[in-house]
């Protein structure tokens, strides 16, 4: 028996073979690629298992809907009691978490698979350690006091920031540690014979007891900044101090330096441009964001700053590829977009997120996506970025349960190169 087909029938079959050819290169790229294009570290404070340490969500984003959710295994230990910061080494293979009450920053080696492992534990320099920044020669810690033995929260005294340097590890017999990056012993500064540069006035306010509450270092690594307030006047005075970074590590405070930001101003996060051009300090009491220009790290206000926020501006970033500006606020419950205009502020508007945001970070794999880290709430909430506008999208799901009292965030890349889909997600304008 003969079988003829008329010429709808060879059109069916002609979609089926199309189809089957989909389905089968989809299928294969399921098992040569994966959709996951950044590993985000959410640290929590709160007390949890038998050492009362706090805990590190490790949630995987996924590249087309930027939905997250915990890889196996997740939480882990932050390896110390009450973490407050955290910060990832340049080479996105180590984790720097600070645990406050144990005065200690515990190294996490990371695994391809985005599971951390403890390594290395040191102790800080001060007392209370309360930020951390990392840059690919050296980790920068603010502890809230400074190492000095009537120091304490009965007698609190000013400040300080200590330098670890990063030393090249490996499997040789003369390296370090058998990490990609080794903690080294904390730089000395001869001004004081000690491990640390302690955040002090000078003159008639030598006295006062300043407490630090970020730390930021530019991206070119020449540059840090640490903000503060006076808490000995009747209205808190903001500042930032500034210091060089020799190619040592060793840092050498600006002329100039502290900057006053005001009196009744209390800063609470501070943030830098990829060129190292322009520096955001937010003033919590004030619900504004100061812009500077530092090109030479000296801080010089910009026309216009300060720029408006919302309630309790409690965390500050920018995009690392594209101009805008984002700042989350703990009041609120919000976070602001700007575009950036030689460093000027202009508002793109505002965007819900969960209770009490105090963190905020970008994926650094497309710089696709925002994270807010949203402490009342126990939750972390995302949003897509528009690479055009600026403006933000809920990711599906968001927001996404965390364990207690999160309060910092952290992120690398999938394999530390986001997967080979940077350049697709980069470009889909969602």
């Amino acid at each position: 028996m003969r079988i003829q087909f008329n010429k709808s029938s060879q059109l069916l079959l002609a979609a089926a073979a199309s189809l089957l050819a989909a389905f089968s290169i989809t299928a294969c790229s399921q098992f040569t690629q994966t959709l996951t294009v950044d590993f985000v570290y959410v640290l929590s404070a709160k007390a949890a298992g038998a050492n009362q340490y706090g805990e590190i969500d490790v949630f995987e984003i996924n590249s087309e809907s930027g939905r997250m959710r915990q890889i196996p295994t997740s939480p882990f230990p932050s390896a110390g009691r009450n973490p407050v910061a955290e910060a990832v080494s340049s080479d996105y293979k180590s984790l720097f978490v600070v645990n406050q009450d144990d005065n200690t920053i515990v190294q996490f080696v990371i695994g391809s698979d985005g599971k951390i492992y403890p390594f290395n534990t040191v102790n800080t320099p001060g007392i209370y350690p309360l930020a951390v920044a990392a840059t690919k020669s050296n980790v920068f810690v603010v502890d809230t006091y400074q190492p000095l033995p009537l120091c304490s929260t009965a007698d609190p005294c000013s400040g300080s920031i200590g330098v670890y340097p990063l030393l090249a590890g490996g499997s040789s017999g003369s390296a370090p540690c058998n990490a990609t990056v080794c903690l080294g012993a904390p730089l000395v500064n001869s001004a004081v014979n000690g491990s640390y540069w302690p955040l002090t006035l000078s003159g008639a306010s030598s006295n006062d007891v300043v407490v630090p509450t970020a730390v930021n270092v530019t991206a070119s690594g020449s540059f840090v900044y640490v903000t503060a307030y006076d808490s000995s006047t009747p209205s808190p005075v903001g500042y930032v101090f500034s210091f060089s970074v020799a190619s040592d590590g060793t840092l050498t405070p600006l002329s100039g330096s502290p900057f006053l930001i005001g009196a009744g101003t209390k800063p609470s996060a501070i943030a830098s441009d990829p060129t190292s051009t322009y520096v955001y300090v937010t003033d919590l009491l004030n619900a504004v964001v100061h812009g500077y220009n530092a090109a030479s790290g000296n801080l010089t206000e910009l026309a216009g700053s300060p720029f408006r926020t919302g309630g309790q501006p409690s965390a500050v970033v920018v995009n690392p590829t594209y101009p805008f500006a984002y700042v989350a606020n703990a009041q609120d419950a919000t976070v602001d977009a700007y575009s950036i205009s030689n460093g000027s502020l202009t508002s793109l508007g505002s965007y819900t997120t969960g209770v009490d945001p105090v963190a905020i970070g970008i994926d650094p794999s497309t710089n696709h996506f925002l994270y807010t880290i949203d402490f009342l709430n126990n939750t972390v909430s995302n949003f897509e970025l528009n690479m055009t506008g600026g403006t933000l999208l809920d990711a599906q799901f968001s927001p996404y349960p965390t364990a207690a009292q999160p309060v910092a965030v952290a992120a690398v890349p999938h394999n530390g190169t986001g997967a080979g889909i940077k350049a697709a997600d980069a470009t889909s304008g969602h």
